[in-house]
C-alpha cells in the first residue's frame, strides 16, 4: 500500500511539473535568434549654454551644503557654472529591418541630433544618418553603412490576442539587451494629441532608453515598436504603449522612398458621438464622428460636408469612433476619390469627395529680423513672442497668432514649446484672438497674476488649449 501511494505521488508530482512547464513561457530561444537585431543608439545634441537660470541650489555659497551639491549634482545648461558650450547626450533603442543597415527606431530618439551612433551586440559601432523622420507616428529611419547584418522579422499586429505574451528588448538606462516580458493588455488604445496611431498597450517593463525597441510576439516576430510609458514617476507602472508594426512600416516605405510621409487630409473639426448626440441625431447606437466645423474651400467643403453631419464610413470602411477617422483619412492617397457615407437631418447619404494632402509639420520659420531671441525681452508669462509673417500666416492657414521663440519661465512650460503659435487667449469667460505681441501683453496687464488664463495654441496640424493657473503652466498627467 505503501508502493502504491509512493508511485501515485510520484506520477502526481511528474504530471504537476509537465503542466508548469508548459504553462510557463521560454524566451531564451527567441532572445537568441532575434537579439542580435537590436541595436543602442545613443545621439549628441550640441547646444550652447545662455548663462541665464535660476540659482539651482537652495543654499548660500558660504553654506557648506553648497560645496556638496556643486560637485556631486550635475551641471545643468541655463545654471550658473556650466560650460557655455555643452553637450546634451540621450539614449535610446532600435532594430535593424534590412540587412543592408536600414534601422527603425522612434522619432523623439533622434530629433534635433547632432551625431547619432548605433552599437550592435558584437560591440561594433557606426554613424548613422536619418533618412526621414515623422513625428505624427513617432517613427524615423537610419542608415548605416553595413551589410550582411542580422534584421528582424515581422508579424501581423491583428493577430495578437489580448493576453498574449509578448517581450521587449531595448537599452533602458543604457543596459544594452535587456529583456523584459509581459502581456498585451488592450489594443487600439487612443492617446491624448496622437491621433493617428492604434497603439497596443502591454505590461512589459519599459523604461526610458527602452524608446524606440521591437516588441515580439512568442514566434520572435516583431509587432511593435516600443514608444511610450504611463508614469508618474518617470519609470515603468505597468503600462507601456508600442505603434503596430504594420503601420511603421508603411511609415519606412514613404520615409525609404522620399524622406517624407504623405498623408491625406479633408478638412473637418470632428468630435466623439455620444449616446446623447446619437439620440438627438435619431441615429440608433452612439458611432460615427460627428463633425463640429468644416473648413472653408477645403475637401470636405468642396464634397458639400456640413457642420452638424455625422461621418459613419469613410472609403468603405466603418467609422465606429472619432478616433477612428483621423487613422483611415490620414492613410488615404492625396488626390484620391473615396466614398463618404453620412448621416444627415436622421437619414444616410453618400457623397465622393477628393482627398486633400496634409501639410508637413514644420515649426514656423524666424521671422529673419536681427534681433536675437536672447536679446528679446519676455512677458509676464516668460515667453519670447513674435508675430507671425504674411507667409508663415499662409502656410500655416491661420490670420494670426504669436510665434514661441523662446521660454524662460524659471518655473517652466510643460506645455508649451518653442515654435508653437499662441492661436488666442481666454481670460474671464473672453476669447481673444491674437495678432501682436503688444496686444497680449495689454491683455495680460488686464487680468489678475492668480487668475487662470487660458492660451489657445496651434502646434503643427493640431491645435490644444493651455491653462496657465497662476502663471504656472498647468501640466496634465502622462
Amino acid at each position: 500500500m505503501k508502493q502504491l501511494f509512493v508511485g501515485f505521488f510520484l506520477l502526481f508530482s511528474s504530471f504537476f511539473a509537465q503542466a508548469q512547464n508548459r504553462g510557463l513561457p521560454d524566451f531564451t530561444e527567441l532572445v537568441e535568434k532575434q537579439g542580435g537585431a537590436v541595436v543602442n543608439i545613443s545621439t549628441i545634441q550640441s547646444a550652447r549654454n545662455s548663462g541665464r537660470g535660476a540659482q539651482p541650489f537652495p543654499f548660500d555659497e558660504n553654506d557648506p551644503m553648497f560645496e556638496f551639491f556643486r560637485r556631486f549634482i550635475p551641471r545643468q545648461p541655463g545654471i550658473p557654472g556650466t560650460p557655455r558650450d555643452f553637450e546634451s547626450r540621450s539614449l535610446g533603442s532600435g532594430f535593424i529591418v534590412s540587412a543592408d543597415g536600414y534601422i527603425l527606431t522612434n522619432a523623439h530618439v533622434v530629433d534635433a541630433a547632432d551625431e547619432i551612433l548605433v552599437r550592435l551586440t558584437d560591440k561594433r559601432e557606426f554613424k548613422a544618418r536619418v533618412v526621414g523622420a515623422d513625428k505624427r507616428t513617432d517613427i524615423a529611419l537610419l542608415k548605416i553603412d553595413a551589410t550582411a547584418l542580422p534584421a528582424v522579422r515581422f508579424g501581423d499586429p491583428a493577430q495578437l490576442k489580448v493576453g498574449e505574451w509578448v517581450v521587449a528588448i531595448g537599452s533602458p538606462f543604457g543596459f544594452d539587451n535587456s529583456v523584459t516580458a509581459g502581456i498585451v493588455s488592450a489594443k487600439g488604445r487612443s492617446l491624448p494629441q496622437e491621433n493617428y496611431v492604434p497603439f497596443i498597450q502591454t505590461d512589459v517593463a519599459v523604461n526610458p532608453g527602452n524608446s524606440g525597441g521591437p516588441l515580439f510576439n512568442m514566434k520572435g516576430e516583431v509587432v511593435g515598436i516600443n514608444s511610450q510609458i504611463y508614469s508618474r514617476s518617470g519609470g515603468f507602472m505597468g503600462i507601456s504603449f508600442a505603434i503596430p508594426i504594420d503601420m511603421a512600416m508603411e511609415v519606412e516605405a514613404q520615409l525609404r522612398s522620399h524622406g517624407r510621409v504623405s498623408r491625406g487630409r479633408i478638412g473637418v473639426v470632428i468630435q466623439e458621438v455620444t449616446k446623447d448626440l446619437a439620440d438627438s441625431f435619431g441615429l440608433g447606437k452612439a458611432q460615427g464622428a460627428a463633425v463640429n466645423s468644416v473648413e472653408k474651400g477645403g475637401p470636405a467643403d468642396k464634397a458639400g460636408i456640413e457642420p452638424g453631419d455625422v461621418i459613419l464610413k469613410f472609403d468603405g470602411k466603418t467609422i465606429n469612433g472619432s478616433n477612428d477617422l483621423p487613422r483611415i483619412v490620414g492613410a488615404s492617397k492625396p488626390g484620391g476619390r473615396v466614398s463618404v457615407q453620412l448621416w444627415r437631418k436622421g437619414a444616410s447619404k453618400d457623397i465622393t469627395l477628393v482627398v486633400g494632402e496634409m501639410p508637413d509639420e514644420k515649426i514656423a520659420a524666424r521671422s529673419g529680423r536681427s534681433v536675437k531671441p536672447s536679446e528679446r525681452t519676455a512677458n509676464r508669462l516668460g515667453l519670447v513672442l513674435s508675430e507671425l509673417t504674411a507667409e508663415q500666416r499662409r502656410e500655416l492657414r491661420i490670420n494670426g497668432g504669436l510665434l514661441i521663440e523662446e521660454i524662460r519661465s524659471a518655473t517652466g512650460r510643460a506645455d508649451l514649446r518653442p515654435g508653437d503659435v499662441i492661436l488666442a487667449l481666454i481670460a474671464r469667460g473672453e476669447s481673444v484672438e491674437l495678432r501682436t505681441v503688444e496686444q497680449l501683453n495689454k491683455l495680460l496687464a488686464q487680468v489678475d497674476k492668480s487668475a487662470n488664463v487660458t492660451l489657445l495654441v496651434r502646434r503643427g496640424d493640431q491645435q490644444t488649449f493651455v491653462t496657465l493657473k497662476g502663471g504656472v503652466s498647468e501640466k496634465r498627467g502622462e
